[in-house]
């Protein structure tokens, strides 16, 4: 079911809407990842926020916390360490309830720039809040690792069973992205 068929997330959907915006006028394009993506496609799974992907790097993500929290915002970046698998995050809180910018600059960006560069679906009618194709988010699952990722995976193609398996192999491929084929195993 998407998003906006819960009276409660117009709110968080209105309040993404609104930081897509001023992430666009700072020159950052955003992509919806996680949870309300894997609604889209057709995997729910209970959600409170609303993640939002971007390449950005740290710098872009201080301009980008300090923008939000002129705009009225609550937001907060928590910048990554060494080992972190993102390239930082922005927690922006209110009443809405939680929208997060999830930067992977200098982590995994090739997923969000081959995101954006595809055909714009987004979330709602006239909604700046674009759609992470199946491909991207099958790879950025597969990037983020652990059980909870490959679950969804095999639920999001369970779900989706007219999905190029082809075009997410390559994707992945192309990620040098490894253990596809062992998730793919689980769904025969």
């Amino acid at each position: 079911m998407p998003p906006s068929a819960h009276p409660e997330a117009e709110g968080n959907l209105r309040a993404a809407e609104r930081v897509v915006s001023l992430l666009s006028d700072h020159g950052v394009s955003a992509v919806v990842i996680g949870a309300v993506a894997l609604a889209a496609h057709r995997y729910v799974r209970h959600t409170e926020d609303i993640d939002l992907g971007v390449d950005a790097d740290l710098s872009k993500m201080r301009t980008l916390t300090a923008a939000l929290n002129t705009d009225g915002f609550q937001a907060e970046l928590h910048e990554p360490d060494g080992n972190d698998p993102l390239g930082g995050v922005i927690d922006i809180r209110g009443d809405f309830g939680l929208v997060q910018v999830v930067s992977f600059a200098d982590r995994f960006p090739a997923a969000i720039r081959d995101a954006l560069a595809g055909e714009v679906v987004p979330i709602r009618p006239g909604s700046g809040l674009r759609l992470v194709p199946l491909a991207q988010l099958v790879a950025l699952k597969l990037y983020a690792g652990g059980l909870g990722s490959k679950a969804d995976i095999v639920e999001l193609l369970r779900r989706n069973p007219e999905a190029d398996l082809d075009v997410i192999r390559a994707t992945c491929r192309r990620y040098r992205l490894r253990g596809l084929e062992a998730i793919l195993a689980e769904l025969d």
